[in-house]
């Protein structure tokens, strides 16, 4: 592994709780692994101690097999060769483009210097803005040319804390795509930390879903998505509901009873999935996503439209069960129908992932 914490817990003061909690993740060489979670989760707070900037309390962080922090080792972020994308962009705007790259590039020859900042220009898509200032740049290209100037000087780990919240939904997802190229082209190990999980998606091979502290999952983005190991996570990753089900096994399957109908898991796939939680008996409660229901009109199941928003391609209806329950359901927006009509579906789910009950007061 090329970037490996172990156990990592990181706290600011002794009165406080922990702003992160026995973590644990690893990245081989070449990965880009993105940290998804609310405000205040500790995304930040654990880019920042695999910088250098924020002593660890316990576990410990190691770097190409060498531990860079630890209880007893703390080596100076100088010392890391580790760079910094940060979502200011923190472009000096009196210099040019050349020269904000060159800012990290002392060590080089000035024939050298010129050589590499025309090289991660190229890679980075700007060739032709070696001598622009910044406030001529777009946003997305203003990210780039901070990016260009993170990999000048041959980082063996780059950092990138919310690159791209400044910039429009748009140019988010293209940017990210474009982003990942320009990470693998140049076999830049990465590691981002994001709210936005369609960025994650665009650019990860990794993703890590962080709660309070605690890395609740770190794991591949159809992984997370598919196969959330918590509530927590599942809920964190889209439009979806628990609902009320009793589970039995009939021969090599699981049969779950809900108000949705019966629905079925095959136990093999389920208990062959080293992803899978262990499987639940009783009763219990699935996590439905929205993109789980087809809106089927011939089927028995019926339900009532009790709220609707339009999203372009798509309608995301609120239903409400017969035993009243709700749940979600994405339907193709040719296909509108009314507040108060009942409508035919029906469940296809290759993953129906259980929780125990969580009782509410």
């Amino acid at each position: 592994m090329f970037l490996q914490l172990q156990n990592t817990t990181i706290e600011y003061a002794t009165a406080t709780p922990p702003a992160v909690v026995d973590c644990s993740l690893s990245l081989n060489t070449g990965e880009i692994g993105v940290l998804l979670g609310p405000s205040g989760c500790g995304k930040t707070t654990l880019l920042r101690a695999i910088a250098g900037l924020q002593k660890i309390r316990n576990g410990q962080i190691e770097l190409a097999g060498q531990i860079i922090s630890s209880p007893t080792v703390h080596q100076d972020p100088s010392l890391r060769k580790v760079g910094m994308v940060f979502q200011d962009y923190a472009l000096f705007p009196h210099l040019s483009v050349a020269n904000n790259i060159r800012f990290g590039l002392k060590k080089l020859s000035p024939a050298a210097q010129s050589e590499r900042i025309q090289a991660v220009l190229e890679l980075v898509g700007l060739a032709d803005s070696y001598h622009k200032m910044p406030h001529e740049l777009s946003g997305g290209q203003q990210q780039r040319v901070a990016l260009a100037r993170s990999l000048a000087p041959g980082p063996s780990l780059l950092l990138l804390d919310e690159p791209f919240s400044n910039l429009d939904a748009n140019l988010k997802e293209r940017l990210a795509q474009e982003l990942r190229q320009i990470l693998k082209a140049s076999g830049t190990t990465a590691l981002f930390v994001s709210h936005d999980q369609q960025e994650a998606f665009a650019i990860a091979d990794k993703i890590g879903i962080m709660n309070h502290g605690v890395l609740e999952q770190w794991d591949d983005a159809y992984t997370i998505y598919h196969q959330p190991k918590t509530r927590f996570v599942a809920q964190f990753m889209g439009d979806g509901v628990f609902i009320k089900a009793k589970a039995s096994q009939q021969n090599q399957q699981i049969i779950y009873d809900t108000a949705l109908g019966q629905l079925v898991q095959d136990i093999a796939s389920s208990a062959n999935n080293p992803h899978s939680q262990a499987i639940l008996y009783g009763d219990c409660e699935l996590f439905i996503r929205a993109d789980d229901l087809v809106h089927i009109d011939a089927s028995h199941v019926k339900a009532t439209i009790k709220n609707r928003s339009f999203r372009g391609a798509e309608f995301l209806y609120t239903l409400e069960l017969a035993n009243g329950e709700r749940v979600y359901s994405l339907v193709p927006s040719h296909h509108q129908h009314q507040i108060g009509e009942a409508i035919g579906f029906e469940v296809q789910a290759d993953h129906l992932v259980s929780f125990p009950i969580v009782e509410t007061h």
